[in-house]
């Protein structure tokens, strides 16, 4: 199948200019570009688009997690032009997951099972009371404070696909990277192209996120409009975060793509057979 070619953006960390009070302000900074496609060897992953309720349901969630509402923005806005255009091309969407059980009687799922055979299984270290008083710590005074837990705990019993995220017949669901790496060996993916919630968190560093599929020889790109991140105080305002982890992904990892130039790259390929 014939690469289709692409507008990208991609940051140039180079070359840093000693002659400059800070010499990382002579690197080349964001710039554009063109790439190929390789449509038969790329994949989007959709990754945690969760339902995870309103306010109004678990208000202690939504005061310790601020991103939520711009997540289900993008994923009722942006979402639906990208999934349209790859279903009908010849790239697979495969789906992340995690929070809960809510995916694991879905055929897809079971399917990955099938594929990947058995996960590897992690041994924890040991703990001693100290940890148990350093983690309480954490919990009471950093993330998520003692009067959001339950509303924290309750709601993610309830997490589910958002709607314009729910996989289609056919689409394939991971839960961590070995299952996903097993995914691109057996559709012969090497390059994946993530949308979610959130970059510079889930995407990047849980598993299945680009970190981990890095180091499986994966390229991992993302689409702007699609993703948002977890901010903080000192960013939210102008989320800063997802700048820099935009920025993370195109040093670490892949390119960064803006959502019309993908979805005419996927429309510009040739459509899905029937069969798929």
């Amino acid at each position: 199948m014939k690469p289709v070619k692409i507008p990208t953006q991609y940051y140039q960390q180079f070359d840093a200019d000693y002659a400059r009070d800070v010499p990382g302000e002579g690197y080349g900074g964001w710039k554009k570009g063109e790439v190929e496609l390789a449509p038969e060897h790329t994949a989007l992953v959709v990754m945690h688009a969760w339902d995870c309720g309103g306010v109004e349901e678990w208000p202690g969630w939504r005061r310790a997690v601020e991103y939520y509402p711009r997540a289900v923005q993008i994923a009722r806005d942006v979402f639906p032009p990208i999934l349209d255009a790859v279903r009908g091309s010849p790239m697979p969407v495969f789906h992340v997951v995690g929070g809960n059980d809510y995916y694991q009687q879905m055929p897809g799922y079971q399917k990955t099972v099938e594929i990947a055979g058995p996960s590897p299984e992690f041994t924890p270290v040991k703990i001693d009371p100290v940890y148990e008083r350093l983690q309480r710590f954490r919990e009471q005074h950093v993330f998520v404070g003692d009067h959001n837990r339950p509303d924290v705990d309750a709601g993610r019993k309830h997490i589910k696909f958002l709607p314009a995220a729910q996989p289609r017949a056919g689409e394939l669901i991971a839960e961590d990277s070995h299952q996903l790496a097993a995914l691109c060996r057996a559709h012969g993916i090497n390059h994946l192209v993530y949308i979610g919630f959130a970059i510079n968190w889930c995407l990047l560093m849980s598993p299945g996120g680009m970190v981990e599929l890095t180091r499986y020889g994966v390229i991992c790109s993302t689409i702007r409009e699609a993703v948002t991140a977890v901010e903080n105080k000192e960013t939210a305002r102008e989320e800063r975060e997802k700048q820099q982890a935009l920025w993370r992904t195109s040093i670490n990892s892949g390119f960064v793509f803006a959502a019309a130039d993908f979805v005419a790259a996927a429309k510009a390929m040739p459509p899905r057979s029937t069969t798929q």
